[in-house]
């Protein structure tokens, strides 16, 4: 009797060490936006906590791995310091790429922020990426997570090269499936035209600015995209998260599509005024895409003050 105490209590301990262990593996998970962002700055070139990690192996739980997709002037290391730490504690594959780089850009944006190129050639690089991810780690599909420009690139990839088989569930930050009229580029692009004007913003910005006038409301861009009446691609299953406060998404209300699922931060908490760029680093939103990940393991979304770009 007493050998058999004497293995179950060292088993027991065996196991609690075991989970004091994984506990103290846990990757640090900071839930404020700009102060990561600027860390970060400091070594755009190197992988968010987490993500490419090329050998990890999906596990049953999670069989998708988790692709995610920056926004404009953004990059993998400043866009991700938050949600790549904690879906790789939530026991998903992670994986993050710069895009739409551009050597023409003025400094300090040359070939390191990303998101400046034309759409359509940043969707060909995703496409490459998730081959690759594909490829390596045995999946079927991924899982797609994207800010801001991230949101809509990937549909591009989707809906006009062949992306459509390999995604499953496509989660969107400050989504912007309307366009935006961002400091009224929308309208100024309407009235120059009245006058004779046929050029767009990214030939009054330069080429290293060319994704600009794309993502404005009512750009030939924005036009194809919602052919057939919307951006949706059949098979995928759409999650968009808005805040009210957003700056740069004009209207906020740009990100919310008929047919797909659609969260505003507010709802669930008043006390959160994250804006564009927090929201990739806000609680609220954090806990709803865990939740539209694994829906069969929902948690409560927490609430409490979040401040513009800094959180708290």
């Amino acid at each position: 009797m007493r050998r058999a105490l004497a293995v179950l209590l060292a088993l027991a301990l065996t196991v609690a060490g075991t989970g004091q262990a994984l506990a103290q593996n846990k990757l640090p998970v900071p839930y404020d936006f700009l102060s990561s962002a600027v860390l970060a700055g400091a070594q755009m070139q190197q992988d968010p906590p987490g993500a490419n990690d090329w050998h990890c192996a999906p596990s049953k739980a999670h069989p998708e791995p988790v692709v995610l997709v920056h926004g404009l002037f953004g990059n993998q290391a400043t866009n991700w310091q938050t949600y790549a730490p904690l879906l790789k504690n939530n026991g998903y594959c992670v994986y993050a790429l710069t895009y739409g780089q551009s050597a023409a850009a003025p400094a300090p944006f040359t070939n390191t922020f990303g998101g400046l190129t034309k759409i359509e050639q940043s969707a060909k690089q995703l496409k490459t990426f998730v081959a690759k991810v594909l490829k390596q780690t045995g999946a079927r599909k991924v899982d797609i997570l994207g800010h801001s420009e991230g949101t809509v690139m990937p549909d591009y990839y989707a809906k006009f090269l062949g992306g459509a088989r390999y995604i499953d569930k496509y989660v969107s930050l400050a989504p912007l499936w309307h366009g935006t009229n961002l400091a009224g580029l929308a309208t100024i692009t309407e009235l120059t035209g009245a006058f004779g004007y046929t050029g767009s913003s990214s030939q009054l910005f330069g080429d290293y600015f060319a994704s600009g006038d794309e993502m404005t409301t009512g750009s030939p861009f924005m036009k194809k995209l919602r052919s057939g009446g919307t951006p949706a691609v059949k098979g995928i299953s759409y999650t968009n998260i808005v805040t009210k406060y957003d700056e740069l998404v004009n209207p906020y209300t740009s990100g919310i599509q008929v047919g797909m699922k659609n969260y505003t931060v507010q709802d669930f908490c008043g006390q959160d005024y994250t804006e564009h760029f927090e929201i990739a680093a806000d609680p609220v939103a954090a806990q709803i895409v865990l939740n539209t990940l694994d829906p069969a393991h929902k948690h409560a979304v927490p609430c409490r003050l979040v401040l513009p770009f800094e959180g708290g």
